[in-house]
């Protein structure tokens, strides 16, 4: 059996806390949904967290608590995943897609400063892959930036953690995403002025807008054990980092003020896809493109301008990294990253 790319890290005490909801016949928003957005308030240091159920209703509702103008131009990230384009489009808005950094994979400061030219009014910033991007600087053009953590989620910038940035932060909460509860989202508000309106819009929300208690379930304990999963990622992350080192190939490059979230093991090939691909299959080990379901994936030439966003996601691929990997596992991984083709 080959190890798959992505594997969601559901144990024991997961399973245990959806029973218990399934039991008591308490799956509709309730009491669950209130005390994951409390856990979530006290771990990512915000004033405020609602619980919706998906990254795109969560974007509507901080859309509508910022009052942005309808056709507003929204600056998002070519490699940010595709439903944050399909959204801006559907909430009336229009999609500024701009080029990211070829070494990490993000927007950078100066195709924010075009984007704010062409009409871009608030940044959705998708902190892709978990890598924070130089978020000093994009703060700097005084315009409002909504996070989007959902790959990011226990990473930190200086004293500063993923989601404390912007006006407004979403944590994804799907089956790839960081933290998953089996679908949904948070939207954080880091501060107090934002938090009120935020609690406000949420009390008011229909019910078909909030997480289902059985989903919030699973993402509260997901979100009690993260620093947990991130410290077993790391140590696998750096026996990778280690073996990629022996060959041509390279991994998305780190911020040394940046401790990231280790979302994933991206490696940036310097040979064909298909090549590494059938090589990493007669290892028993899967890998796929890492951005097959982005803007740019999506769009296609229809971004002329992306070329660095291009050639990532023709060239960049995952394998898998994640706490349920084991060491012999991880051990084999490795090996094979250290004589890929």
């Amino acid at each position: 059996m080959k190890l798959p790319v992505y594997s969601s890290t559901i144990r024991r005490k997961e399973m245990d806390a959806v029973l218990t909801c399934m039991v008591a016949e308490k799956i509709g928003p309730g009491e669950m949904n209130q005390k994951l957005a409390q856990l979530v308030r006290e771990v990512f240091g915000t004033d405020g967290a609602a619980a919706f159920r998906s990254s795109a209703i969560a974007l509507q509702y901080a859309l509508k608590a910022l009052d942005l103008t309808p056709g507003s131009g929204i600056i998002i990230s070519a490699l940010a995943p595709a439903w944050q384009y399909q959204a801006v489009t559907a909430l009336g808005y229009s999609p500024v897609t701009v080029d990211v950094d070829p070494d990490t994979a993000c927007v950078t400061p100066d195709a924010i400063e075009k984007a704010i030219a062409r009409g871009g009014r608030l940044i959705l910033l998708h902190e892709t892959l978990g890598v924070l991007p130089d978020i000093d600087s994009i703060l700097a053009f005084n315009i409002p930036v909504i996070e989007d953590i959902s790959q990011s989620a226990g990473a930190s910038f200086g004293e500063k953690k993923a989601g404390q940035f912007g006006v407004f932060s979403i944590l994804g909460l799907e089956e790839r995403d960081m933290i998953t509860g089996g679908g949904g989202a948070l939207l954080l508000a880091p501060n107090r002025r934002e938090a009120i309106v935020l609690k406000r819009l949420a009390d008011e929300a229909p019910l078909t807008d909030i997480l289902p208690d059985i989903n919030s379930a699973l993402a509260f304990v997901q979100v009690r054990e993260l620093q947990r999963n991130i410290e077993m990622r790391r140590q696998i992350y750096e026996g990778y980092v280690h073996s990629l080192l022996q060959g041509r190939h390279k991994t998305i490059s780190q911020n040394e003020s940046v401790s990231p979230s280790f979302y994933c093991f991206p490696v940036i090939l310097a040979s064909g896809f298909k090549e590494v691909k059938q090589y990493a299959n007669r290892k028993d080990i899967q890998i796929e493109p890492a951005f097959t379901d982005s803007v740019v994936t999506l769009l296609g030439e229809d971004l002329p301008d992306c070329v660095n966003a291009k050639s990532l996601a023709m060239r960049c691929v995952l394998f898998p990294l994640y706490p349920r990997l084991g060491a012999a596992n991880a051990a084999k991984i490795a090996k094979v990253l250290a004589t890929l083709p």
